[in-house]
């Protein structure tokens, strides 16, 4: 009887000694995670190896781990923005500030045909101005997640053909012809007009404005591609083109806002509009596949 009571004591002892080192780990768990510094690499150690402890460490670390990787993309996305954003603004600084030289000139200058070619310049400057401020809107908006795209059928092809008409000034001012490609019978689609409207203007403008010759433009089945040869290909990561604020050599260099073709991304993915890129050559080739 008094072996089993000893045997008895020796065990609630341990099982003290248990709990108490236990409560310890506990307590030196819950120090480190309010003590910790967001930024830093540190882990959850243990004194304790029971297998409780290890996989409550092994869970704290994951999580841990998950915080830094997207704190870390979180910070270069802060970075992406910054430094887009001092692009955009000197993007838009540029034209202001000619419309603005030009203006001056403008009001000192008497001869009339003088006076009209400035003015001309400084109502071409305030449209860059301009198309770039809408870019911007239209990224914001694309971006809002409360953003709601209503949906009814389309005759996609007719969409890009009156997209098509309303740059006819901006080829005609490049003496560019497009080369276009359309199938006989209408795409019809499940879509937004205004939205693919813009997605067609955005990628024949990043033709017009990255190209060096006229692009050619093409309905197969129900895709749509806009092809272009582009001077410096090593300067295109076509990787990449969808990107926010991308400024590639060969296919950002022309003072357009770097948010053309992120545009075309949002909205093709709010569309379920599969948008790809690839170059072939010194051919750059942006397809539009439309769900059936």
């Amino acid at each position: 009887m008094e072996a089993a009571v000893v045997l008895l004591a020796v065990a609630v002892a341990v099982l003290a000694v248990q709990l108490a080192r236990s409560e310890a780990q506990l307590r030196a768990i819950a120090r480190f995670l309010v003590t910790r510094e967001s930024a830093s690499n540190a882990r959850v150690a243990l004194s304790m190896r029971t297998r409780g402890f290890v996989q409550l460490a092994q869970a704290v670390n994951r999580q841990i781990d998950r915080h830094q990787g997207e704190r870390v993309a979180a910070e270069e996305a802060k970075r992406e923005l910054r430094r887009g954003l001092t692009y955009l603004s000197h993007d838009i600084r540029t034209p202001l500030a000619g419309a603005q030289g030009y203006a001056q000139l403008l009001a000192a200058e008497e001869d009339e045909v003088l006076r009209a070619r400035y003015l001309d310049v400084v109502s071409r400057r305030l449209d860059d101005v301009g198309g770039l401020l809408d870019q911007l809107y239209a990224y914001a908006q694309v971006q809002d997640p409360d953003h709601r795209l209503e949906r009814e059928p389309v005759d996609a092809s007719q969409v890009l053909v009156e997209a098509l008409a309303s740059l006819y000034g901006q080829f005609k001012e490049r003496g560019w012809e497009p080369v276009i490609e359309l199938a006989d019978q209408p795409l019809m689609v499940d879509s937004n007009a205004d939205a693919l409207a813009r997605i067609f203007r955005n990628l024949a403008v990043n033709a017009l404005r990255y190209g060096c010759e006229p692009p050619r433009i093409a309905q197969e089945g129900r895709t749509v591609a806009f092809a272009n040869r582009v001077a410096d290909p090593d300067g295109v990561d076509a990787e990449r083109l969808f990107e926010r604020f991308y400024q590639g050599d060969a296919a950002r260099g022309g003072g357009g806002s770097g948010l053309g073709l992120a545009i075309v991304a949002q909205l093709a993915r709010a569309l379920r509009i599969e948008a790809t890129a690839r170059l072939d050559g010194d051919v750059l080739t942006v397809e539009l596949g439309f769900p059936e």
